[in-house]
């Protein structure tokens, strides 16, 4: 059976996964992320291919699949990472409630090939409208501190997911892994992620 390990500490990514039936082992990279350029897709993809090559082992299989992935949300064509404090988050909402945003996820696929890797790599992008949310509502939701370790400071699976108006694109995306594309990009390249011999 192939091996498939995720290069992601995020619980969300595994719960994804996990629920598309994929067999998967859990090895985080240890790389630090820094988001350069401001082109979001590009930006993404960067993060994720660094990702995937830091859970990179001499020792891997050949056939070894490695999955890393990273999400940015993008406002008015500004990339928006983590906040920095309770502060950061109740500002980053307060200028996303009533408005759409982007997010972005990129996804890396790197396949062990005879001791190289091969490397496919894609980025989704995914359109997310909020209701007006007011700033006591805002306070309030950071408060429970789900938003501190997310990208525009929300989880749409989370408790903020009720003011969310309308998505276009594929909502697996802004929870942080869009699978549908995943599976579609590895069937291309010959990767079948579940279900192997």
């Amino acid at each position: 059976m192939r091996k498939i390990i995720l290069a992601s500490a995020s619980p969300r990514r595994r719960e994804l996964l996990a629920a598309a039936g994929v067999s998967f082992k859990v090895c985080p990279g240890n790389g630090e992320e820094h988001i350069t350029g401001t082109d979001p897709e590009e930006a993404v993809k960067k993060l994720s291919s660094q990702k995937a090559f830091s859970a990179v082992f001499p020792e891997a299989e050949n056939g070894t699949v490695i999955l890393g992935a990273d999400t940015v949300v993008v406002f008015e064509g500004k990339i928006l990472g983590k906040p920095k404090d309770e502060e950061d988050a109740v500002q980053t909402l307060k200028m996303l409630q009533g408005n759409t945003h982007q997010v972005y996820t990129g996804v890396t696929i790197l396949e062990n090939i005879c001791g190289k890797w091969q490397k496919t790599s894609f980025a989704e992008k995914t359109d997310v409208t909020f209701y007006p949310v007011s700033e006591k509502e805002i306070r309030d939701y950071v408060k429970t501190k789900e938003p501190m370790d997310k990208a525009g400071s929300y989880g749409i699976q989370g408790l903020f997911g009720i003011y969310v108006k309308s998505i276009s694109g594929e909502y697996s995306n802004v929870v942080g892994l869009p699978v549908g594309r995943l599976f579609y990009e590895a069937k291309k390249s010959g990767i079948e992620l579940r279900w192997q011999e």
